[in-house]
């Protein structure tokens, strides 16, 4: 029995390490979610309508949103009746004009997988990237 808790333990070890390794490989790459009503074709009620690929996805079935950089699920809430809705990851919004960070275009790749093709941006030392306030849904309008 201890050596087999030893054993669980190494795995856990090696598994929490592997996680970080794969962490570190995306970089700084902050990926944004949101949720929001699936389109639902009549004629298909129990499927997410994919408009970038002009198909029909079966629930919790991802597919990827070439040529925009992001993926897709989609997810069945848990609203009685249940609804469809589809769960966007992407690159986020653009950071605001800043003369000191430009897009770095030798480390961005437009056409590599999600998120690897997320923009990259470099700036002079001391400069910050800056972004653009992002309302939560259910945020009031402050007047």
């Amino acid at each position: 029995m201890k050596s087999f808790v030893a054993v669980a333990c190494v795995a856990l070890f090696v598994a929490a390490v592997y996680s970080a390794d794969e962490e570190k490989k995306e970089g700084d790459v902050k990926i944004y979610k949101r949720l929001i009503p699936a389109d639902v074709l009549r004629d298909f009620p129990g499927m997410c309508f994919a408009s970038t690929r002009c198909a029909t996805v079966e629930p919790g079935k991802t597919w990827e949103l070439t040529p925009f950089c992001g993926r897709s699920t989609c997810v069945v809430s848990e609203d009685q009746p249940p609804k469809l809705l589809e769960l966007v990851e992407d690159c986020g919004p653009l950071p605001l004009a800043n003369d000191k960070c430009k897009l770095d275009t030798d480390k961005t790749n437009k056409t590599a997988p999600f998120p690897y093709c997320c923009p990259v941006f470099t700036c002079e030392a001391g400069a910050k990237l800056e972004y653009p306030e992002i309302k939560q849904e259910g945020e009031e309008k402050k007047n």
